[in-house]
């Protein structure tokens, strides 16, 4: 009788280490980094205060050479930046230049970030009426 308790008592005892360690599961791998545009004229930049205009940020690029077209882009209803932009450049050298004097600098008050802005990916076109998934089939 004894030797079956202590049996049971080791079996519960395996049960609860092996509730409390180490399971089957395993945490997500760590991110990893995206890959870098290539150099191009035209910069994307991050981090901008919601109160920066499109002529602030022309000001501030153009210490760096020949900004050709600065554009924050906004909110529809409200106005205000959503925090990111465009800065296009004559050319690739002075886009490189103004990813070094800016990048990591204060504008408005906020720390932005500037890189070479990603080729836009084509877009697929709208399906027509009619062929949704939903279900529904509209009259032509």
């Amino acid at each position: 009788m004894a030797a079956v308790a202590a049996a049971r008592a080791g079996a519960a005892r395996a049960g609860f280490r092996r509730m409390f360690s180490v399971s089957a599961f395993a945490p997500p791998p760590p991110p990893t980094a995206r890959p870098a545009a290539e150099p191009c004229n035209n910069l994307f930049v991050s981090g901008l205060n919601k109160r920066t205009t499109s002529d602030g940020l022309r000001e501030a690029f153009s210490k760096f050479g020949q900004v050709t077209d600065a554009r924050v882009i906004t909110d529809r209803i409200s106005g205000y930046s959503r925090g990111f932009g465009f800065v296009r450049y004559a050319t690739v050298e002075e886009a490189g230049e103004g990813i070094k004097g800016m990048d990591g600098k204060f504008l408005d008050g906020w720390v932005i970030f500037a890189e070479y802005a990603k080729q836009r990916e084509a877009q697929q076109p709208p399906q027509s009426a009619g062929t949704e998934s939903s279900g529904y089939q509209y009259p032509s």
